[in-house]
């Protein structure tokens, strides 16, 4: 019973003063916590969590909300994202490279959602790792990765994420919706992480631009 009441106050004082659903705050046991994530309840007050438990999920990178970009259809943004880590051209030092192995090719990558996507690209950062490469590339262009400004790969990022707001109306329904909360994310962010990897920045930046129109 105190664990319940824990729970309850933890979402009471989380939850603003304002008309928003009231289950993006409904606590979720800590036992069913995966190792990655941040729990509803853990928002502070006029903050919530960008769950993938509930219809804010729509806004993480993981979402299967596919769009177009520069003709080319994709399924998520995650896959968008770590496609661009996978060897392009038939000249990539990435695919001759005979100390590493790519189980997926590039055009695999754009149709993936989700962990899968990003699984893809847990693996791809190894191999870049292991041969020495610290870039993506996009359109045949080399583009720095993983560097602490706003850079190419930032800006690729947020295009991306404005065609997916573009092309999905849910998208612009629910981000509207989250009013001025403070956006978070469910997972537990890399320490010192580059600009593009603050999906939930990036949202309320466009958020504003939205709002002021």
């Amino acid at each position: 019973m105190a664990t319940v009441t824990l729970f309850l106050t933890a979402a009471f004082l989380a939850q603003p003063a304002a008309n928003y659903p009231a289950h993006w705050w409904t606590p979720v046991p800590e036992q069913l916590k995966a190792s990655w994530e941040i729990l509803p309840q853990e928002a502070k007050p006029g903050e919530v969590i960008l769950s993938k438990r509930n219809e804010l999920g729509i806004l993480s990178n993981f979402a299967p909300t596919p769009f177009t970009f520069r003709g080319k259809r994709y399924a998520s943004v995650e896959g968008f994202w770590q496609m661009m880590l996978y060897p392009e051209l038939p000249g990539d030092v990435r695919s001759k490279a005979t100390s590493i192995s790519w189980p997926h090719t590039r055009e695999e990558v754009t149709q993936m959602t989700g962990f899968e996507a990003k699984d893809a690209g847990t693996l791809a950062e190894d191999n870049m790792r292991k041969i020495g490469v610290d870039w993506a590339t996009f359109e045949g262009r080399q583009i720095p990765y993983r560097i602490t400004v706003p850079g190419e790969h930032y800006r690729l990022i947020v295009a991306a994420m404005r065609a997916k707001l573009e092309q999905n109306p849910e998208v612009r329904r629910i981000l509207l919706l989250t009013g001025k909360l403070i956006l978070r994310p469910d997972h537990i962010p890399e320490a010192d992480a580059p600009p593009e990897w603050r999906y939930y920045q990036i949202w309320m930046q466009i958020r504003g631009e939205l709002q002021a129109r």
